[in-house]
């Protein structure tokens, strides 16, 4: 959790196709309030996909 005044917050990205949680990054609230949606690589599937964040 974010300490109290703090804007960023590390969030788990979990990937689309195996649902495996693969990577955590920060990412600050007030630029981004909407949840993150990258395409990283996962090392489950071995190939590049859509990762989601979750709560």
């Amino acid at each position: 959790m974010a300490k109290k005044g703090e804007v960023r917050e590390l969030v788990t990205l979990t990937c689309t196709e195996c649902k495996n949680k693969n990577y955590r990054t920060p990412k600050n609230k007030r630029n981004t309030p909407d949840r993150l949606n990258l395409n990283k690589y996962c090392k489950f599937c071995k190939k590049v996909t859509l990762h989601k964040e979750e709560k």
